[in-house]
This record gives structure tokens, C-alpha cells and sequence, in this order.
């Protein structure tokens, strides 16, 4: 299981990098629509994605912010965002790298953000939700990029595995 979450942390940052590059070929009015999508634009939902990631690495570690709302906005401006959200790709990588077996099969408690309830778990399903949670929503990205008449990056693992970095994981 530690190479399956090494896997998943180092394509996450890879597939982030291309998402941002995407995001950066909109103008402010395209990347602020409103296109009816679960968190209204690609800038609300690359908010969410950061924001849920800060909460799970907090329950995980203890350490970091720890957003108060899902739908809370950390940055307006996409370059503010881009650079948290690098730093939070290498602190999701830095942390699943030094995992274990033992560690993967440990349990953790942590408190719900929506309604405050405590909730004790093994660590891998709960590390599996978070890289789901994050496809959902870059899936959702994609389609946003496409319902504004842009072509959307390939966010496929196998491209991911086919590349320099992904190799070792194929």
C-alpha cells in the first residue's frame, strides 16, 4: 500500500501542475463563471480542493491550517493559489513518503467540519478518500474548462505513469 499512496501523491501534483496551467490560459471573467458546477467556477472549485486537502492533512498530521468551511475562498488571485497548492502537494507527498505499513493500517480521530462530530477510522480508506475526493473534483474542473470552450488537459494515471516521474509506478 505505501507505493499505491506514493503513486497517488506524486500523480496528484503532476495532474495539479497541468490543471493550474490550464486555469492560467483564462481570462479572470472565464476562470470566475458561473457555470452552475458544485462550487459555481473553476476558481470556487480549485478553492475547494485546496481547502478539503488542508482539512485532511490536519486530521492526519496535526499540523497546518484547517479551513473552517468547505466552501471557504483562500485566495482570489490564481497565482496565490497556485503557489499554496504547490506547497500543499509537496507537504501531502513529503507526508504519505514517510508512511508505513503500520502506519497505513493505524487508526486516527478527528472531528467532522459540517457537523462537528467525532469520527475514529483506519487511515487507509480515509487516505483513499482523499485522492478520490480530489478526482472528483478535477473531473468536475475538466468540465468546466470544456463548457467554457477550452480544451481540457488529459488528467489520466497512465499518462501520469508514462511520464519521467510516473515511471516508477508503472
Amino acid at each position: 500500500m505505501e507505493q499505491h499512496f506514493r503513486m497517488l501523491a506524486a500523480y496528484n501534483r503532476w495532474v495539479n501542475q497541468r490543471l493550474y496551467a490550464a486555469a492560467a490560459e483564462l481570462d479572470d471573467e472565464e476562470y470566475r463563471r458561473d457555470v452552475r458546477a458544485f462550487f459555481t467556477s473553476l476558481h470556487g472549485t480549485l478553492n475547494h480542493l485546496l481547502v478539503t486537502d488542508r482539512i485532511w492533512l490536519y486530521r492526519f498530521t496535526g499540523e497546518g491550517d484547517a479551513p473552517k468551511a468547505l466552501d471557504a475562498t483562500l485566495f482570489e488571485k490564481l497565482d496565490a493559489l497556485k503557489a499554496a497548492r504547490e506547497k500543499e502537494d509537496a507537504r501531502i507527498i513529503d507526508w504519505v513518503n514517510g508512511l508505513d505499513s503500520t502506519d497505513i493500517a493505524g487508526r486516527f480521530t478527528y472531528t467532522t467540519v459540517s457537523d462537528m462530530r467525532t469520527i475514529s477510522q483506519r487511515l487507509a480508506p480515509a487516505l483513499a478518500h482523499l485522492f478520490n475526493h480530489q478526482t472528483h473534483h478535477r473531473g468536475q474542473a475538466h468540465a468546466i474548462l470544456t463548457a467554457l470552450g477550452k480544451a481540457a488537459p488529459s488528467f489520466d494515471l497512465i499518462q501520469f505513469q508514462r511520464t519521467e516521474e510516473g515511471r516508477p509506478y508503472s
